[in-house]
């Protein structure tokens, strides 16, 4: 293609984004600020024989579509469509599932490293943004890439922002890095003026290499990636086509690990994507005309953590609140706002994050520690040296714990029970409603120790009276089949039924349960249900009385099965002769993308299940 059509290319790409995005929800602004650069990327290389390995992959559309999707673009992250992350059971153009932060370098720098052994050809190119280079994990890499001196290309992609705007001296540094062109202005000034020469062009190399290096140090002071290792390219800009594919035909050349800066604006071409980047980082169906995206009137459990812990910072001064470049997502603007001066921004560094509560609380704070369920991943090895060890009296509020439709395979909160419940001295909270997350918050203020409190990316439920029980250590919510009357059902029936089921189940689930259990009372079939508030200490005597009055015990939990609570008290529960249970939660397997009822449909765990398995008992 010519320059004018590469660039009415751009256009149809950014409108294509823009008009599915608009539809099914996504990430918008990421990927309209890599149009330009993933075109020059495609041209310059040639993939799948050159990989491209995404970090997070959430700027991977334009890819999508220059790699044969475009015809299944418009299925994008719906059920048995396409993924919002690059997949490698789509194409062989994407050679990693990615969805988390950091991830690349490593990655891209194995890839190069086990293609040199077998004698394999191609490039491999590794395109992070600045918001992924605070994450540990990435110097991590560089300095390796820089230690076994291989021709590894990492395309920095700085758009001072990840999700919410960059914090920190990695932000500053590489700010100041863009406002220095002074060495690469003379440095192509010199390799096409040596290009010219006969001959000498090639013996000439050795010495002017020598000299850019001199240079380096005298115009590019204390640049990192030189001292890791790097040959350092940049800045360029992101969104000149011609620009950007000239730079990387010639680093294409290199054979030496070289980092290429590129500047680039995040929602480029988009207007309401360019004014608030944060807002379209990833967003559910808006309206493509203006951006605007419909409000509802009911609270979700994010937005109920934002007042509950805003509130109570009021009362509290020792209040600290931690989030790891996730203000927004976790519903911490509000304080940030309020409290600037206790409220602290990491960046992608989770691990820090978590490490970083264990001294705050030390120091007599009470830190408030806000992550996404599938980040916390990334920190199991803090909560136990540096938590749970410690005695640190911490709280993490798990947000998006669950079923997480839409972001797919690795972004499901499932694994945080299995991984969590196994520490000595963590105590684990499942909340249901606004006003249970309300009455948990305040007792892991005051008396809990170590706390992680869970719960799902979800509106809150109708509250109900039970939900304002008191908390007690190691006791759930009990709520009797009472409280969803059904026309032809008398009191009696529904409190002294003989073949009464127990739904056990985790807060994040309740909506599913409650709908049921409603069912359920219209077949004739009981069913009372028991909220496990506490996962974790666990109250097995208390239980066990509960439990002994029913005919029969399932267990409804949405977390994995392997290592879970449900699979812990039906083991319980057999001990003691009770043998008429069912178990449901994730099976031993990823799950994909979709809506949440999807999402559930896949695992067993939406309400035609939790119903069929409540008939099951009852027989």
């Amino acid at each position: 293609m010519s320059q004018k059509e590469l660039k009415q290319l751009a256009q149809e790409i950014r409108k294509t984004i823009i008009d599915v995005v608009g539809k099914n929800g996504g990430h918008l602004a990421s990927n309209l600020g890599v149009v330009e650069l993933t075109i020059a990327l495609h041209r310059v290389f040639e993939s799948p024989k050159d990989a491209f390995i995404w970090d997070v992959s959430h700027q991977c559309y334009t890819h999508k579509l220059l790699t044969g999707r475009y015809k299944d673009f418009s299925t994008l992250r719906k059920k048995d469509g396409l993924s919002g992350f690059t997949n490698t059971t789509e194409s062989v153009h994407d050679f990693f599932i990615h969805g988390h932060s950091s991830t690349s370098i490593s990655s891209a720098l194995g890839l190069l490293t086990a293609r040199e052994l077998n004698g394999e050809a191609g490039k491999v190119v590794a395109v992070i943004g600045d918001g992924a280079l605070t994450g540990g994990m990435a110097y991590e890499a560089l300095s390796h890439a820089g230690q076994l001196n291989k021709n590894l290309i990492v395309i920095l992609n700085d758009n001072q922002m990840s999700i919410d705007h960059n914090t920190g001296s990695v932000s500053r540094y590489l700010s100041r890095l863009t406002m220095t062109g002074r060495y690469q202005s003379f440095r192509y000034k010199v390799d096409k003026a040596i290009d010219k020469i006969p001959y000498l062009g090639r013996g000439l190399e050795k010495i002017i290499f020598r000299l850019k290096r001199a240079l380096k140090g005298l115009l590019l002071t204390n640049n990192l990636f030189v001292d890791l290792g790097f040959e350092y390219v940049g800045p360029l800009d992101g969104h000149n086509e011609a620009a950007l594919e000239k730079v990387l035909r010639r680093v294409k050349k290199l054979h030496r690990p070289v980092v290429v800066h590129v500047v680039t604006k995040k929602g480029k071409g988009y207007s309401p994507a360019e004014d608030k980047p944060e807002l379209f980082h990833g967003i559910g169906p808006f309206q493509t005309s203006d951006g605007t995206v419909e409000k509802f009137d009911t609270v979700s459990f994010t937005e109920a953590f934002s007042n509950i812990i805003s509130e109570e910072a009021e009362k509290n001064q020792d209040i600290v609140a931690i989030t790891a470049a996730m203000a927004k997502g976790t519903g911490l603007t509000n304080f940030s706002h309020k409290f600037p001066e206790r409220f602290f921004d990491v960046g992608i560094a989770e691990e820090h994050a978590v490490t970083f509560a264990g001294g705050l609380a030390k120091g007599g704070k009470i830190p408030v520690c806000c992550i996404y369920s599938t980040f916390i991943q990334r920190s199991v090895d803090q909560m136990i040296h540096d938590i749970a060890l410690q005695k640190s009296h911490a709280i993490f509020m798990l947000d998006r714990a669950g079923a997480v439709p839409d972001d797919g395979v690795t972004h499901q909160g499932v694994f945080d029970i299995a991984l969590f419940r196994s520490i000595p001295d963590l105590e684990l909270m499942s909340v249901t409603s606004a006003k249970d997350m309300e009455l948990c918050f305040k007792w892991a203020v005051y008396n809990g120790t170590s706390v992680i409190i869970r719960y799902p990316k979800l509106t809150c439920p109708t509250e109900i009276p039970q939900f304002e029980t008191p908390v007690e250590l190691g006791r759930g919510i009990l709520v009797p089949c009472t409280e969803f009357v059904v026309d032809g059902v008398t009191e009696d029936q529904l409190e002294n039924h003989p073949k009464k089921i127990l739904v056990v189940a985790t807060g994040g689930i309740y909506s599913e349960v409650q709908k049921a259990v409603r069912n359920a009372l219209m077949e004739n079939e009981y069913a009372d249900i028991y909220l496990l508030r506490f996962i974790k200490p666990f109250d097995e005597t208390y239980f066990l009385e509960i439990a002994k009055k029913y005919y029969g015990v399932v267990f409804v939990e949405d977390g994995v099965i392997t290592g879970g609570i449900g699979e812990y008290l039906n083991g319980i529960l057999a001990e003691h002769n009770i043998r008429n249970t069912k178990v449901l939660g994730f099976e031993d397997r990823f799950y994909n993308h979709g809506t949440r009822n999807d999402v559930l449909e896949m695992a067993g765990l939406d309400v035609n299940h939790i119903k069929k398995a409540i008939t099951q008992c009852s027989k």
